[in-house]
């Protein structure tokens, strides 16, 4: 009986087995090969494609990167042509300035000369009266 019992299992296992191996067996060589290829190909475009949107990208961010190069050169130069400029009207409106103040001395000294040589004559006049 358990001989009976081992082959009735046996017979069931290996047609089970053998309808499982029949669902999920393989595909032939030729379409298995037929769709490694494809997929091969269908890989080979995609990597193309990544790889011209990576040399797009790569264009763009030059393109950008040289642009913005050029707007911190233009920026830079403008900032130092203003610099200048507000540097030179500084120093003239400082030089002006000197130049007023200079004057208003010269002015100054040139009264208090004036007033120093009438002193001198009023003195003269008052020292020959009391001779």
């Amino acid at each position: 009986m358990a001989n009976k019992n081992f082959l009735v299992g046996t017979l069931i296992g290996g047609i089970v087995g053998a309808a499982v191996a029949l669902l999920f067996a393989p595909k032939p060589g030729r379409e298995l090969r037929e769709d490694i290829t494809m997929n091969t190909y269908s890989m080979i475009d995609r990597a193309s494609d990544l790889q011209e949107k990576g040399a797009n990208w790569k264009d763009t961010v030059y393109e950008k990167g040289s642009a913005l190069t050029n707007k911190a050169i233009d920026s830079t130069a403008e900032l130092t042509r203003s610099v200048a400029q507000k540097t030179e009207d500084v120093k003239e409106s400082i030089e002006q300035t000197l130049q007023k103040k200079r004057h208003v001395e010269d002015e100054a000294i040139e009264a208090a000369e004036a007033v120093s040589d009438k002193l001198e004559e009023v003195a003269d006049q008052i020292e020959d009266e009391t001779e």
